[in-house]
């Protein structure tokens, strides 16, 4: 069989397996969160987002840890740059546009307008930490290294705050978990276990699409950096964009925005602090304009979900500042 069918073929496969596990996670994170009383918003910003953003810190940690070229661990650097870009364009965009199939507007309610500025606030957290982490990768000096626990910190803080708010009102009917269908409340220890297992089966077929988009890319004569820049990233990204697919299907829109907003917390503190740990984090031009469109980009969320005037069609339009990425790569020949 020619190669590249055959790598296609794993590709389009390892995608299907990823969306249905990321079916039995959501449905499992849920219940996990109900039944150790977590809050709504806080089951999607903590729970769900940790559980998907396991297979983009494993890859930075592998290549910032085990790299044995510096070629290697920028890999690593290139990934905990490229995972919130695509987190703030790609998947905002995905919500927007499914909302849109779905013919699905968003209600213009108090608690929605609460729920909203509640995400404002994490998109300034955010915006802080990601500042802060590209000021970093333009300057040198010797204590750098340490500045990692300090990013570590900044989750922990932020973890802290997010499940210590108080329970809202649920989003939508809670699907019964699909290991235990006829209980109308199952057991701990099975929602826990079908949550861990969908996250194993996201890990390893979220590293089977990574490996066959590697092998792709060249078969097809793109450049290694193009791969890494732009294409990884969206790999890596592909369980919190298919989670807030089914979330939004499921009328949880709440819940997929939520989600997004916790992963990119993630993305802005735990693999930055590897970066910091095992590397000189240094960003050349390519990775520093990465960092503008993304700062613009969630600067635009923050401003949206401050005043309250999220929309499907704003959210859909997100898509574009990464158009405008690749474009701007490309024009000015940084790849």
């Amino acid at each position: 069989m020619n190669p590249i069918v055959l790598t296609t073929a794993f590709l389009l496969g390892s995608a299907v397996v990823i969306y249905f596990a990321c079916e039995y996670f959501v449905n499992g994170v849920e219940w996990v969160g109900r039944r150790f009383a977590v809050g709504q918003q806080a089951t999607g910003s903590i729970l769900a987002a940790f559980g998907t953003a396991l297979p983009e810190s494993v890859i930075t940690f592998i290549a910032v840890v085990f790299g044995a070229t510096a070629a290697q661990k920028e890999i690593g650097v290139g990934a905990a740059l490229g995972g919130p870009l695509v987190l703030a364009t790609i998947a905002y965009a995905a919500v927007g546009l499914t909302l849109i199939v779905c013919r699905t507007r968003l209600p213009n309610t108090a608690a929605v307008r609460s729920t909203f500025k509640r995400l404002s606030v994490d998109q300034g957290w955010f915006l802080g930490v990601f500042v802060v982490k590209v000021a970093l990768g333009l300057v040198v000096f010797a204590f750098k290294p340490w500045l990692g626990v300090l990013f570590l910190s900044v989750y922990a803080i932020y973890f802290w705050k997010e499940m210590r708010n108080e329970q809202g009102d649920e989003e939508g009917e809670l699907e019964p978990l699909k290991l235990t269908p006829r209980h109308e409340t199952p057991p701990t220890w099975v929602a826990l276990a079908q949550t861990l297992g969908a996250a194993v089966m996201i890990f390893a077929a979220s590293r089977v699409f990574v490996d066959q988009l590697d092998v792709l890319g060249p078969a097809l004569g793109m450049k290694p950096q193009l791969l890494a820049l732009l294409l990884s990233p969206i790999a890596t990204e592909l369980p919190e964009t298919l989670n807030a697919i089914i979330w939004v299907r499921q009328g949880k829109y709440r819940l997929a925005l939520a989600n997004i907003s916790g992963a990119m917390m993630i993305q802005a503190t735990v693999p930055t602090a590897l970066g910091l740990f095992f590397t000189p984090w240094l960003l050349d031009e390519s990775l520093i304009l990465g960092a503008a469109v993304t700062i613009l980009a969630v600067g635009a969320m923050f401003l949206a979900f401050r005043r309250g005037v999220i929309s499907r069609i704003l959210l859909a339009s997100m898509a574009l500042f990464y158009v405008a990425f690749a474009i701007l790569l490309l024009a000015f020949h940084l790849l």
